[in-house]
């Protein structure tokens, strides 16, 4: 593929993704704390799509779009969203959606189911970490509230990793079948 006709493809796809990601905001079921969204799904597709780097530019974009004032988030939008307690997910998406990315596509070719599971789930975890210790920074520095490790560890992970996790073998079983249509494209 030329240079430049690859360039316009990549970019396309990032400004897709980072839709894609705005529209998992709004597919939403209320949970206590942090919204259970399909973010992640298109997250960690980005990074199983796209590679590293360019998964993480997609969900840079749209976090960009956000903190520029479009009400893209699952709470809103624009530059005070920062000091949202649930920011640090998006932070994780980011991260997330590199690692996710660099580790289906470390070797050439087509990624083995178990890369594609180790890929996800190690995306899963920094999503995670990122969010619920954000969390716990914002409300016990900045809100003044605070929040105990099991609470924290109760309504930022165990209400809502369960969700994920179904998104993470969708993630996997989308891969396992696109991914090798998307290489052979790739490669005319």
């Amino acid at each position: 593929m030329k240079k430049g006709v690859s360039q316009t493809r990549d970019m396309i796809l990032c400004g897709m993704f980072a839709a894609l990601i705005a529209a998992g905001a709004f597919i939403k079921i209320p949970i206590p704390v942090v919204p259970f969204t399909l973010q992640f799904l298109f997250t960690t597709l980005a990074g199983l799509f796209l590679g590293g780097k360019l998964g993480a530019l997609s969900v840079c974009l749209y976090i960009g779009v956000g903190l520029m004032g479009l009400p893209v988030f699952a709470s809103g939008g624009g530059p005070a969203y920062v000091l949202q307690p649930s920011f640090g997910y998006l932070i994780g998406f980011v991260l997330g959606t590199w690692l996710t990315g660099t580790m289906a596509h470390g070797k050439q070719g087509n990624p083995s189911d178990k890369q594609l599971f180790a890929a996800c789930f190690a995306g899963l975890l920094v999503v995670y970490a990122c969010g619920m210790a954000y969390y716990w920074m914002i409300s016990t520095f900045y809100l003044g509230t605070g929040i105990g490790l099991f609470p924290l560890f109760l309504y930022c992970f165990v209400l809502a990793v369960p969700g994920d996790i179904v998104l993470c073998l969708v993630s996997v079983a989308l891969g396992k079948r696109l991914l090798p249509v998307l290489c052979r494209e790739t490669a005319v």
